[in-house]
């Protein structure tokens, strides 16, 4: 589910809250049951408007050191069954070869559980 953030100028507060996109939250009251917060003194009708903000990883750096800092691996075909890996770290491979088993990233070590 996404989250929105909803601020009401009553008492100046930005609250996070999680619901569907078809959900149009515009009362306090609305926006305080789904966080769980109490009213805050503030009648359940009080207007709220939604924030517009910048989507998550947005600004998430797209080239390739910025693609290794992150964990991922790129790979990028330089002949037929011939990989480039152009992120990659430690004891990995340049490249990546069709039927070496040893060329392949060493994802285990850059995922997490």
């Amino acid at each position: 589910m996404p989250r929105y953030d909803y601020y009401c100028d009553a008492n100046q507060k930005t609250v996070e809250v999680i619901h569907s996109m078809t959900r149009k939250l515009k009362t306090w009251g609305e926006v305080c049951e789904l966080a769980k917060l109490s009213l805050d003194g503030l009648p359940a009708q009080t207007a709220v408007s939604r924030v517009i903000t910048q989507a998550p990883m947005a600004n998430t750096p797209t080239g390739n050191v910025g693609l290794k800092d992150l964990g991922f691996t790129k790979l990028v075909k330089r002949d037929d069954g011939v990989y480039e890996n152009v992120t990659r770290s430690g004891s990995e491979k340049k490249y990546m070869k069709s039927g070496d088993p040893s060329s392949v990233p060493h994802l285990s070590k850059k995922l997490s559980d």
